[in-house]
């Protein structure tokens, strides 16, 4: 049964405005060409988008000459303000930006581990409000929020997980409270893997496991261009996964023992001592990081000395070495339930590491399995997080302001 004219114009309108978000700014004849829509149909979506202050013409194209035709039309980015936040253990960062992902105000406050639940909600709280002020917001329309923990796939809310501070869940209430906003609360790993996908190194991929080395060891799963949560949203928490090497087994409330014991960012410090190798962090990274780059910067020679003749080279290699053995154990158990395919070393960590440790791990994996795995190093870092954030955040507000009328 073919469409009514209401609903064909709903579409074509979707479609337009799916093409502005994906493509920027378009004129009149380029939606024409894309959408394969007649010119008298584009013109009157234009004109009707145009109306309701979803877009308005931002230029002119150079391919045309002066007039109508050369008019470019985008998305109004002004109609909504959004904001992202990445919340850790050890504190809150958060941006403000506006319906296109423009980045109006930053900010961040650490959170010491002595400080009080309340204490710690509201100078996260107040950290948001003077960022809105700061972008010269009146409103936020959606925050997305990133954090660790599970997050349960009916609510969507931040469940109670063990070893998590109580504020990470009472902050998402009182932001729920504080602000005249819609707000999305998403694992931190996963919000990485989203990123990876849409603007990393996987975005050639429609299956693939990012495995994120941060402060702690996660991972995220995403299958035929899906990301999975699984029945208690608790894909990819990894650091539980019994392995060699350990000196135990996790328990239901204790990574110890666990892929944790072997990969989080303690566990990486504690190895590069063991291997005669300290680093001082820069800024907020996790000292892990700051060591595997060291590592990785004495056995090329970005150190200064040249390939093979810094000092500390061969502690350099036997810590990199290990390291890559005990991450090769996590991906390949990974590799032998799900086969990705391609295995993607996130966070500061695997960002740190680059293409030296993601080759070493790929190695080694490769003699561990017949399932082949290619293993790439994120480009993204710490970063990806709150990227991912401000992405789930676009995804709601779009989906709200642009839905059909």
């Amino acid at each position: 049964m073919a469409a009514s004219p209401s609903t064909a114009r709903a579409i074509n309108d979707r479609l337009a405005l799916r093409l502005l978000q994906q493509e920027g700014p378009l004129t009149a004849g380029q939606l024409k060409q894309l959408t394969g829509l007649s010119r008298p149909t584009v013109a009157d979506l234009v004109e009707r988008l145009t109306e309701a202050g979803l877009v308005t013409v931002v230029g002119e194209s150079r391919a045309q000459r002066r007039g109508p035709n050369a008019r470019l039309y985008g998305i109004v980015a002004r109609l909504a303000h959004l904001a992202a936040l990445d919340v850790r253990t050890e504190g809150v960062s958060v941006l403000v930006s506006d319906l296109l992902g423009g980045v109006l105000a930053e900010a961040s406050v650490p959170i010491g581990g002595e400080t009080g639940t309340g204490p710690a909600v509201e100078q996260s709280v107040a950290l948001v409000e003077r960022a809105v002020k700061e972008a010269g917001a009146a409103s936020l329309h959606t925050v997305g929020i990133g954090a660790p923990g599970l997050i349960d796939p009916v609510t969507g809310e931040l469940r109670d997980s063990q070893g998590l501070p109580e504020w990470h869940r009472r902050l998402v209430a009182a932001l729920q409270e504080r602000l005249p906003a819609h707000v999305i609360v998403e694992n931190e790993t996963n919000l990485a893997a989203l990123v990876e996908q849409r603007e990393g190194v996987a975005r050639d991929r429609d299956t693939f496991v990012l495995l994120w080395l941060g402060h702690g060891a996660g991972a995220a799963v995403v299958l035929d261009g899906a990301l999975r949560r699984g029945a208690s949203g608790g894909t990819g928490e990894i650091g539980f996964l019994p392995v060699p090497g350990t000196s135990g087994l996790p328990s239901a409330t204790d990574c110890e023992g666990g892929f944790h014991s072997l990969a989080s960012s303690a566990a990486v410090t504690e190895l590069a001592a063991r291997c005669g190798l300290s680093a001082e962090a820069e800024g907020d990274e996790p000292t892990a990081a700051a060591v595997v780059r060291l590592a990785v910067a004495r056995v090329t020679g970005d150190d200064g000395t040249g390939a093979g003749k810094g000092p500390g080279r061969d502690d350099a290699e036997r810590f990199l070495d290990t390291l890559a053995e005990r991450l090769a154990v996590g991906a390949a158990s990974v590799a032998a339930i799900l086969d990705p395919g391609c295995v993607v070393l996130g966070g500061e960590i695997g960002q740190a590491g680059g293409e030296v440790l993601a080759g070493r791990v790929g190695r080694r994996l490769a003699r561990m399995t017949p399932l082949a795995t290619e293993v790439r190093a994120t480009a993204l870092g710490g970063g990806a997080v709150l990227r991912g954030a401000l992405l789930i955040a676009r995804d709601g507000a779009q989906d709200e302001l642009f839905a059909p009328r």
